[in-house]
């Protein structure tokens, strides 16, 4: 029965065509993933309305200096909302997660959390080395990101910026990223681009691409990318 069900679906050529399309919409999947959060939280405050404050925002990343912008940005989000005061006290964020593993992993190996793409292994010298899986989020390994988020977060939370530290400059250097607008371009990340981010030689590709004349965030690109 279930067989003869599938089939006569499959025969359904219109009806499949529409699935396919569903299935890659990004805006049908945040409506089916909004509605019920929606309707449950209305359900228990007896209301009515939307459960958001706006639409989701979608962007490409183009680069490995647009992927760290964003993943620091999103990493740091409770500290600059005074929720937690360190990136790893925050509940809810890959950093918070990567620490825990790694702490755990102390006593006992603790394998790689499926939903989180591994960072490059370190050598003994510190420095970044390829490693046996091909899919890896960042060419720095994951203490360096640690670091750096760290020390972000602190530039943040007590509104100082100071000198970069001397072991934080070569992971700028190495992601292309604009040492001196770094924290900048952290803090206001989300009024710096819209559809695209990246350096402005991948954001003119990708402008032209897609046949636009110009893409919001050229400025910033400028501003905060080499």
């Amino acid at each position: 029965m279930v067989n003869a069900y599938f089939a006569r679906l499959a025969a359904d050529e219109e009806k499949v065509s529409l699935w396919r399309e569903r299935l890659a919409d990004l805006s049908w999947f945040m409506r089916c993933l909004n509605e019920p959060i929606a309707r449950q939280a209305n359900k228990e405050d007896e209301c009515t309305g939307r459960f958001w404050e706006g639409r989701f925002k979608s962007q490409a990343l183009l680069d490995d200096a647009a992927l760290i912008s964003c993943m620091a940005y999103v990493d740091l989000n409770p500290v600059r909302a005074a929720i937690a005061q360190t990136p790893e006290d925050s509940e809810f964020t890959s950093f918070a997660a990567r620490v825990e593993i790694q702490k755990k992993s102390v006593s006992k190996p603790e394998p790689q959390s499926q939903w989180l793409l591994p960072f490059a292994e370190s050598k003994k010298t510190g420095k970044p080395q390829a490693t046996q899986n091909a899919h890896v989020c960042l060419p720095i390994s994951q203490e360096e990101y640690f670091e750096l988020v760290d020390w972000t977060g602190r530039c943040i939370r007590d509104g100082k910026r100071g000198a970069i530290p001397s072991h934080i400059r070569p992971i700028l250097q190495r992601l292309e990223i604009k040492q001196d607008n770094w924290i900048d371009g952290i803090q206001h990340y989300g009024n710096h681009f819209y559809k695209v981010v990246g350096i402005m030689r991948h954001l003119l590709e990708e402008t032209e691409r897609q046949g636009r004349k110009w893409f919001k965030g050229q400025s910033a690109a400028r501003l905060l990318y080499q």
